[in-house]
């Protein structure tokens, strides 16, 4: 996925912020899902990570892209949020969760399902970086940004997060994440070559 042009976001700004808005809206929520597995939750918590950018924007400092900046508090505010569901009951989970959209092909919605599902069952530290790189196509510097870990960290990580979806989806595993409202993109297991 091709990362949003680069643009220069002035601090304070309503319209660049109303801009940046529009810019990554659509890019959080798709990390976010993969990240919690329920689009709801994904909306609930971009929707939070805005209101917290928002908050923060007139003292906003561009020592990093904006995008980037706005990725970190909506990953940080996804963490929050997991860290919160692991605390409750599995019934309450189960009760308060809503479900992904399943795709009209029964074997598609089982793949889908088993992908959500063993994403969503890695820690946070290793699905973020691997959903930001292979579903966004940030490179390894623009990960690190986001995650606030080093380059070598963040290489590792992604793969961490690659063998442990291999061994959970099984060998050569290449399958299909559905987007909320999208038809899906496809993960590969390996990690490119260049960050080029």
């Amino acid at each position: 996925m091709e990362s949003p042009p680069a643009r220069t976001y002035r601090a304070g700004s309503l319209d660049d912020f109303d801009q940046l808005y529009r810019d990554c809206y659509p890019r959080l929520v798709r990390t976010l899902y993969g990240v919690l597995g329920d689009p709801t939750a994904a909306e609930d918590c971009v929707q939070e990570a805005f209101l917290k950018a928002f908050q923060a924007w007139p003292h906003f400092k561009p020592v990093r892209p904006a995008p980037v900046w706005l990725h970190r508090i909506a990953v940080n505010t996804a963490i929050s949020y997991r860290r919160s569901l692991k605390r409750r009951e599995v019934t309450e989970l189960l009760r308060r969760l809503g479900r992904p959209p399943a795709p009209a092909d029964p074997a598609a919605q089982s793949e889908s399902a088993d992908v959500i599902q063993a994403l969503a069952a890695l820690p946070a530290k290793l699905s973020i970086p691997f959903l930001l790189r292979h579903y966004h196509g940030y490179s390894t510097p623009e990960v690190a940004a986001i995650t606030g870990a080093p380059e070598r960290t963040v290489r590792h990580r992604i793969e961490q997060a690659a063998a442990r979806l291999q061994k959970a989806l099984g060998a050569g595993w290449n399958e299909t994440l559905p987007q909320p409202g999208h038809h899906g993109v496809v993960l590969s297991c390996t990690e490119p070559t260049s960050d080029a």
